[in-house]
């Protein structure tokens, strides 16, 4: 490393020792006592998690014990809500960003007085700063998962195609090079699985990152709360990713790759039908393990190459402490354990993502997987939500209106914009 690359990586983690001593501290943690057990909740992997604490207790001075119950997304809210109201609920969550703001009214910030603005914003990446609220911290970042392209390298170089695009631009000039058609027309190989939702994976998560690449969040706070951007109050940038999403699947269109009679988009991938996947990080074993013949690489997902803002979708999981729990001190510490820099590091080494912490992500890494996750999770959004599943099926009658013809673009934004706000405003309900 360079002089100014170690003056950097160190203030990095002053920063960081400093944010967590003050996160450790906050209200008056006490030297001397035993850790009782921290109850936690969320639809993070309990393996992981489990793993990730015995690790830690292997080398650690004072054992902490977390006991986690690991939820299907779609059955969390339901039971934590019942298991609040008889008293029997958790100390602690651990859930990704977009399925917290129902649960907002429930978690106790973390004052700034305890934990600076400006040391957390200089520690953890960008998609954190969404944690950040009038009252305080809402919750403490712990995995980042970003969304990347796989691309197969049999079939750029079958098509002469050298490099990967970074833009949306260059890559869809490459849709006739590594599209491959029939005489009738029908798809045999497909450059890019876009266009429909059905058979798309990621849909959502695409979608919301194009948005986002144009300067719309998505969701946002305004005078009534908590409502969508996706309408005409956002400006133009829902109806020009609406318009350049749904090209893939027109058949009158030049880009013309993909349709919803083809298989689902991940296993086209694996099938060598597809050359290009849309997916998460984490994804990369799992791709690995189903198909080890097929030759691939990871490169960040493709970007607006003028006017836009560089951005990938990121699911992030954090620790927000509840009201309700009756020894929150102590819930403190063992987070301050969890999220040690020395911890996290090695988080990121277990689970083969990108960290949370600017100051791993600024050490970099000699794995070629590992240097473009890096990249990506500094670009990293997301968006708050209310019901994954259920914006989700907004998102895809927003897609299916446009490509069946029975809405134009606008009116399918339009739609949505009024759909979703109600669903976003059923939460203060």
């Amino acid at each position: 490393m360079s002089k100014f690359q170690v003056i950097v990586l160190a203030i990095f983690v002053v920063c960081i020792i400093a944010g967590v001593i003050a996160f450790a501290t906050f209200k008056g943690a006490g030297s001397g006592t035993t850790l009782s057990a921290m109850k936690v909740w969320g639809t993070f992997s309990s393996d992981t998690l489990n793993k990730y604490v015995a690790d830690i207790n292997n080398t650690a001075s004072e054992t902490i014990t977390v006991t986690y119950t690991q939820f299907a997304p779609d059955q969390f809210s339901s039971a934590f809500i019942a298991a609040l109201a008889r008293g029997t609920g958790p100390d602690v969550v651990l859930l990704p960003l977009d399925m917290l703001y129902p649960h907002l009214d429930k978690i106790t910030p973390i004052p700034y007085a305890a934990l600076p603005q400006r040391t957390f914003m200089d520690t953890y990446v960008q998609e954190s700063n969404l944690y950040l609220t009038s009252n305080g911290i809402i919750a403490i970042p712990f995995v980042i998962d970003p969304l990347i392209m796989y691309w197969n390298r049999d079939m750029w170089n079958a098509a002469g195609i050298a490099t990967y695009p970074k833009y949306w631009e260059d890559l869809t000039n490459l849709i006739p090079k590594l599209t491959v058609k029939d005489s009738n027309g029908n798809i045999r190989k497909s450059a890019l699985a876009m266009g429909d939702f059905s058979n798309i994976t990621n849909a959502r998560e695409v979608i919301g990152s194009l948005l986002m690449q144009l300067g719309n969040p998505v969701t946002a706070y305004g005078s009534d709360g908590l409502a969508t951007t996706i309408s005409m109050s956002g400006g133009s940038a829902p109806q020009s990713v609406l318009k350049f999403y749904t090209q893939f699947v027109n058949p009158e269109s030049p880009n013309y790759s993909w349709n919803r009679g083809m298989p689902n988009d991940k296993t086209a991938f694996l099938s060598g039908i597809a050359a290009t996947y849309l997916g998460f990080a984490s994804e990369l074993k799992d791709l690995r393990n189903k198909n080890p013949n097929l030759d691939f690489d990871a490169a960040g997902l493709p970007q607006v190459k003028t006017g836009g803002v560089k951005a990938t979708y990121g699911k992030m999981y954090g620790f927000s402490v509840l009201k309700s729990s009756p020894n929150s001190n102590n819930s403190y510490q063992i987070i301050s354990t969890l999220v040690a820099p020395t911890n996290l590091a090695k988080l990121s080494e277990m689970m083969y993502l990108p960290s949370v912490l600017r100051s791993v992500l600024a050490a970099g890494s000699s794995d070629p997987y590992m240097s473009v996750f890096n990249d990506t999770a500094l670009i990293a959004n997301a968006w708050f939500d209310i019901d994954t599943a259920k914006s989700r099926q907004l998102f895809s009658n927003m897609v299916q209106s446009v490509t069946s013809g029975k809405s134009s673009i606008l009116e399918a934004i339009q739609d949505i914009g009024n759909q979703y706000d109600l669903l976003l405003k059923s939460a203060a309900n």
